[in-house]
């Protein structure tokens, strides 16, 4: 899909071109960073199962990075992050104002494009920003709280991350005019993927290097967003899950960073998240395997097992 990504690259350009040339420089700022674009592959690739990858498809795959680009400048101002995808971030160089006028300012322009598509793509994005909305929330009621529950979390990696996959396969499905059914498996596809993503990083927060990361490991935990291997290490009890119990609950240090770490890698509980990922696998490679073959069918049964590959191969 290399000239097609190379189409994506222009339209996400021109969407955020503005005559203000320093609202353009917020906007574009992590557009030229550069990223894999997996969302717009998705909504592409959703719509090559039929037919050929129209321009209306490519804005729809736009529209939804658009929105995952607004999150993570929103992100960035509430984590003080200073750094992401290897550049300076909107807020650290610019400040949380401007950060957060050019998170708003891609998120319009993911609406405007959405509704150049039709109601139907239109309605979808604007409830996948709410889903986004309603998914950060409960990770933030549930901050450095020890007592998350295995059902919270679910929860805010479906809205968070998950929807974003779903839209963007039902959204080139849509727009590629797919029939209905294949419409409705590709969304159920993209959900299932994207619980896959969000288990498959969090696993790899846990376990990766800090090289292999970019950044120290843990480093959820010394936010205090606790995922599942850490949720799973506190519900078993015992001596580890008192031990971890006591040591969050707060930001960590580097030696606690550290202790907590080796307690939750020490037991079954990665092992248990890597197995959840797995049935979220099978359940994407059952959608792929109701569409019509085809070369993008062919990719999006392999995705998921690749993706988790990365985990299980390690």
């Amino acid at each position: 899909m290399e000239a097609d990504l190379a189409r994506v690259e222009a339209a996400l350009r021109g969407a955020v071109r503005t005559e203000d040339e320093y609202l353009t420089e917020l906007a574009s700022h992590l557009i030229v960073a550069g990223g894999k674009r997996l969302r717009p592959v998705v909504a592409m690739a959703a719509a090559s199962t039929r037919g050929a990858v129209t321009d209306d498809v490519v804005q729809g795959g736009v529209s939804v990075e658009l929105v995952h680009l607004g999150s993570l400048y929103h992100d960035d101002v509430m984590d003080e992050a200073d750094t992401r995808r290897g550049v300076e971030t909107v807020n650290a160089k610019w400040g949380n104002l401007q950060a957060i006028v050019a998170g708003d300012f891609l998120l319009a322009r993911a609406s405007a494009i959405a509704a150049s598509l039709g109601t139907e793509v239109a309605g979808l994005l604007a409830d996948t920003i709410g889903r986004l909305c309603f998914g950060q929330i409960g990770e933030l009621r549930t901050t450095y709280q020890v007592t998350r529950t295995e059902d919270a979390y679910f929860t805010s990696i479906r809205e968070k991350t998950a929807s974003l996959y779903s839209a963007a396969a039902r959204i080139g499905a849509i727009v590629g005019e797919l029939p209905r059914a294949q419409i409705d498996d590709l969304t159920a596809w993209g959900l299932a993927y994207g619980m896959v993503f969000q288990l498959v990083d969090d696993v790899l927060d846990l376990v990766a290097t800090d090289a292999e990361l970019g950044k120290p490991a843990g480093h959820d935990m010394v936010e205090g967003v606790y995922t599942l291997p850490v949720i799973r290490t506190l519900a078993a009890g015992g001596p580890a899950g008192d031990e971890l119990a006591d040591l969050l609950g707060k930001p960590l240090d580097h030696a606690e960073r550290e202790k907590a770490l080796s307690i939750v890698r020490s037991n079954g509980a990665v092992r248990s998240a890597i197995d959840d990922a797995a049935r979220y696998v099978a359940d994407a490679e059952a959608c792929a395997d109701r569409l019509p073959d085809s070369p993008a069918t062919q990719a999006f049964r392999a995705a998921p097992a690749a993706l988790l590959a990365t985990v299980t191969d390690r």
